[in-house]
């Protein structure tokens, strides 16, 4: 049975941390546990949610910078032209006539300094909170990210091994209708049977051959969805062992498993942070309507080199309040703005939160009927196997017809297929189960990639492509001024 509590032994971040702490090289040995890491650390979209957590990070320290000391420094220098002329009236003169000119050029330069602390700024306290709680929601979406990307990986993996097992099935069904026809043919030849059964045996083995096509189409295309989430090829990869013990999931009681979703489901768990998100929104919107208040200081110099005129200095200190008074209705439409976003947070919480419970629920049975399924699968090789020997002993003695050999011979590949499936789909739906439950971590892939075997390999002969791109090509990250 897997090891599911994984998410409660890690701190609030535990698995986003343990995402950003991944740095591994090319892949050697190609099990399930080193592809997962592979996709950890090289998964697109894994990496662009990681890289938004970032820039949510980044954004509560720009909140809180604006309750800090604001400073700031500023100069100017400029050459003034001005010119003036003046007007005398003389007597008899319909008109003043102009009298003296002069024009004054000015060099001047100017320094200020300015320093503001905001003391009492509740809209900002409200967006520094609020920047907070979005870091909060979003490392929940970079755990829902990573799992998911885990449940995918192992997804990926198994459908290699459904595939390979199938075509396996597929293969010996096609070898075996193959010998069939031969028989029916020399049959034939000889007299002891009509044509109608040679017919029967080609279109049986055309439908064989039609089936293993179909499954080797299937294999190399599942090969590809690696490549995808990894950024890497694999030759081959290490198969199921035949003894993987299928077992009911822990604990037993469907109740307990909603109750461990309600409790570490990422999903749920952003949903209702989301709530706080949208709470703090209305708590800006409130806050605009209080007072502010600010202390300030400022420090001025002058200096030009108009005759008579000293360089001067000035410095003020003091204290600056605002009260809004009336902002055209648009603080009162902003409140009812965010009360209906937290309005429809909620309600979005309570559609995942019942969405997550009737996931879990299905899983879990869903699970359970897994292991009766491959138990029955199991079986069912058997029972087919005993039908395909007495039948070609009744033909042989001639009591059945080759048309009931044909048909054993299906039957009895296609329990062994379904059976294949039956176990894989066990332990993705067991892995499902968990991601659902929020207990999906590198403990459950370990405990699943233990039931692999090294000495059983599946391989898959893909045509020689270049491959020289990049894993990750993004090009450079911008970088901040020193």
């Amino acid at each position: 049975m897997l090891r599911p509590p994984f998410a409660r032994r890690l701190p609030r971040r535990g698995l986003a941390a343990f995402v950003g702490c991944l740095v591994f090289g090319n892949a050697q040995a190609a099990d399930l546990w080193t592809i997962a890491q592979d996709a950890l650390a090289n998964d697109a979209e894994l990496s662009s949610t990681q890289a938004g957590f970032r820039a949510t990070e980044a954004a509560r320290d720009v909140q809180r910078g604006t309750l800090l000391p604001q400073l700031s420094i500023g100069g100017e220098a400029a050459h003034s032209r001005v010119y003036s002329s003046s007007f005398e009236a003389q007597q008899g003169a319909p008109f003043p006539q102009q009298g003296e000119s002069q024009e004054d050029k000015v060099n001047s330069v100017g320094l200020n300094l300015d320093a503001e602390q905001a003391l009492y700024d509740p809209s900002r306290r409200a967006q520094l909170e609020q920047a907070e709680r979005e870091i909060d929601r979003d490392a929940l979406g970079v755990d829902a990210a990573a799992q998911q990307l885990l449940f995918d990986v192992a997804n990926a993996y198994f459908e290699i091994l459904r595939a390979h097992d199938v075509l396996s099935a597929r293969r010996a069904q096609e070898t075996a209708i193959e010998r069939q026809l031969e028989q029916a043919q020399e049959r034939f030849e000889v007299g002891l049977i009509a044509i109608t059964d040679v017919h029967e045996a080609q279109a049986s083995y055309d439908l064989a051959r039609a089936q293993r096509l179909a499954a080797e189409g299937a294999m190399q295309v599942s090969f590809e969805a690696l490549e995808r989430l990894t950024g890497h090829r694999y030759d081959s990869i290490d198969a199921l062992d035949e003894e993987v013990p299928i077992a009911r999931p822990e604990p037993a009681d469907r109740e307990e498993w909603v109750a461990l979703a309600m409790d570490n489901s990422p999903l749920v768990l952003s949903a209702e942070a989301g709530i706080e998100v949208a709470r703090s929104g209305v708590d800006i919107s409130r806050a605009a309507r209080q007072p502010t208040l600010s202390a300030f200081a400022n420090y001025g110099w002058s200096d030009s080199d108009r005759d008579g005129t000293n360089h001067q200095s000035e410095s003020q200190v003091g204290l600056r309040a605002s009260v809004p008074l009336y902002t055209g209705g648009s603080t009162q439409a902003q409140i009812r703005q965010s009360g209906f976003l937290l309005e429809a947070s909620q309600y979005d919480f309570e559609a995942q939160r019942r969405d997550t419970i009737q996931q879990v629920r299905s899983l879990f049975t869903r699970v359970n009927n897994d292991v009766e399924t491959v138990e029955a699968r199991r079986q069912a090789i058997v029972s087919n196997q005993s039908a395909l020997e007495a039948t070609r002993s009744g033909y042989e003695v001639g009591t059945r017809n080759i048309v009931d050999v044909l048909n054993a011979e299906q039957s009895l590949f296609n329990a062994i297929a379904e059976h294949a499936e039956a176990r894989y789909d066990y332990i993705l739906g067991l892995l499902q189960l968990q991601q659902q439950a929020g207990l999906l971590g590198p403990d459950s892939i370990q405990a699943v990639n233990a039931w692999l075997s090294e000495e059983e390999r599946v391989s898959l002969e893909l045509p020689d492509e270049a491959n020289d791109n990049p894993v990750m090509n993004i090009g450079e990250r911008p970088r901040a001024p020193s």
